[in-house]
């Protein structure tokens, strides 16, 4: 397989072509020299006419319009257009994943500050001094949700575990305030009044529904944000010396042959950019995967985990838990009585803190479930688009805009003259370029950046498997700075960093680095991408650099 376009070589030396077409007089350099100039370099020792190409060490060695140092100018020229190429196609893809991200992610954030918004404005009246001495609880479970939802290593059950029961301490002691209750009396207090289920069912109910919703939400999240990061990445690799030299022999070689205006079979550019790009059509299985994972995650967050329902409602949920420790307000302080004994009459007096004043105020929750609807529509329409891009990319660089059509066509560049590409087109992967004709691939020796980025991809599908199924997976920020990666707040390390402490019946989830993502700002609703932005996105991308094939 090595040796056909050797052979081919042959076949066009044997052929009357070249100089015989010119009746044996050298042709003009005057295209060339044009495109050399255009694409910066000096004229300066640039031919006027074709000569002797027996100097090159790429090109077919034929007469030629390039020297040695032309060559080599065009070489490092295609590799540098090639790279650009690929990152083009990249930044399209990372385009799309950062805007569903941003587009999630404002309609996440917005929903839960309405909900802390409608407990602020509402709480005051409907609560009183109830509400008022005790805000800073309220503002902590809040906090705790958001910086759970960014990726802090928190365990969420025990977070809203440790709200209701510091609601509970406080409560009970302004409704209580003519005895004089200590911490302990408060722990003993904590114990007994659980099992009596001061709060109804609330907490457990909210707990259960919470802890999906959240997961999900977060996963999902992340999700699109490891999937940028591998895009951005993988489309950093630099292009090899072998690959360097296939793609200076695809785009170059013919106008050093004087046929600018041949463009390359279509074949023979899908050997080299299979070639070149094949370690990177072996991320093909885990991106489906991930694009998959999201893909359910999405409808479980528009389904069975109903994220508009129970962040949007989370204010209203703690109001009827209140209301219930209100109503049973007398026979809780009567089972704790009993069970921890009559705490000390307060000297001081009662003050005004029982005093609650129950306003006609009545909480509502707007649903913004049909823009989660058309969110997760936008979404799983894009992710559909981007499941096959790895290996797809290869047709989309080749396309009909920049190369000839079939391989059959005698009329296109075949690496050698204008005639026909006979070999066959090389399957996706590292492994099946063992008999690339185009490329020498050493497919022992994988690229150790896309390797790790598979990784990536593992554990991010892993974390969203688990999401589906409502287990936590808690995400480490590993990012250097303050200035935040998922909605753009800064969340210093000795506050992110900080754990609530673990009851020993609970298990530590499993704990996965966040990429670092910069310049992921969130101000309210973000715009989203159509479906077929990925296409038009790239097509603008590979416009922008078509003049690698003229």
């Amino acid at each position: 397989m090595r040796l056909l376009p050797w052979g081919l070589w042959l076949l066009c030396v044997a052929s009357p072509a070249g100089r015989a077409e010119s009746g044996g007089k050298a042709r003009s350099c005057a295209e060339l020299r044009q495109l050399y100039g255009a694409k910066g370099f000096a004229l300066g020792g640039v031919p006027q006419a074709e000569i002797s190409g027996e100097h090159l060490r790429i090109c077919p060695q034929g007469y030629t319009c390039c020297t040695s140092e032309m060559e080599e100018n065009f070489a490092n020229k295609s590799r540098s257009e090639f790279e650009a190429m690929t990152k083009d196609a990249g930044r399209a893809v990372q385009t799309i994943l950062t805007a569903q991200y941003r587009s999630f992610d404002g309609y996440f954030q917005d929903l839960l500050n309405k909900s802390e918004k409608a407990l602020y404005e509402a709480f005051p009246t409907m609560y009183g001094e109830l509400y008022m001495q005790n805000m800073k609880v309220f503002k902590d479970l809040y906090s705790e949700l958001r910086r759970y939802y960014r990726g802090s290593n928190i365990n969420l059950e025990e977070a809203l575990n440790e709200f209701w029961t510091r609601l509970l301490e406080r409560l009970f002691k302004l409704m209580n305030p003519q005895y004089h209750i200590t911490d302990e009396y408060l722990d003993c207090m904590v114990k007994h009044a659980e099992q009596h289920k001061p709060f109804g069912e609330v907490p457990r109910d909210l707990k259960v529904k919470a802890t999906r919703a959240f997961i999900a939400a977060r996963s999902y999240a992340q999700g699109f944000l490891v999937g940028s990061d591998v895009v951005r990445k993988v489309s950093q690799v630099s292009l090899s010396h072998e690959c360097t030299r296939a793609v200076m022999k695809l785009t170059y070689c013919p106008h050093c042959r004087g046929m600018s205006s041949v463009k390359p079979c279509n074949n023979y550019c899908l050997n080299v950019v299979k070639g070149c790009l094949a370690n990177q059509a072996d991320l093909n299985t885990e991106w489906k995967y991930l694009m998959d994972s999201l893909i359910v995650v999405a409808d479980r967050i528009d389904g069975p985990y109903n994220v508009d329902a129970v962040i949007g409602t989370i204010h209203m949920r703690i109001s009827e838990a209140i209301s219930n420790l209100q109503e049973n307000k007398d026979s809780i302080t009567a089972k704790v009585f009993q069970g921890c004994g009559n705490p000390k009459i307060n000297t001081k007096g009662s003050s005004s803190d029982d005093k609650k004043r129950r306003g006609k105020v009545t909480l509502e929750a707007k649903s913004s479930a049909q823009a989660l609807e058309l969110l997760v529509l936008d979404a799983k329409g894009n992710l559909t688009n981007l499941k096959s891009y790895w290996v797809t990319l290869p047709n989309v660089l080749c396309s009909k805009k920049v190369t000839a059509g079939s391989g059959a066509d005698d009329k296109c560049w075949n690496g050698m003259t204008k005639g026909s590409y006979l070999p066959e087109v090389m399957g996706d992967g590292l492994a099946n370029q063992i008999n690339n004709p185009e490329v020498e691939v050493d497919i022992t020796k994988p690229d150790m950046t896309i390797r790790q980025q598979i990784m990536q991809l593992k554990i991010m599908t892993n974390r969203l498997g688990n999401a589906n199924i409502g287990n936590d997976v808690d995400f480490q920020d590993a990012s250097d700075d303050t200035s935040g990666s998922g909605s753009g707040d800064a969340c210093p390390d000795d506050v992110c960093g900080k754990r609530l402490a673990k009851s020993p019946g609970t298990r530590p989830p499993e704990t996965h680095a966040i990429p670092k993502q910069s310049g992921h700002g969130v101000s309210g609703a973000s715009s989203r991408s159509s479906p077929s932005a990925f296409l038009i996105l790239l097509s603008v991308a590979l416009l922008a650099t078509q003049h690698l094939w003229r």
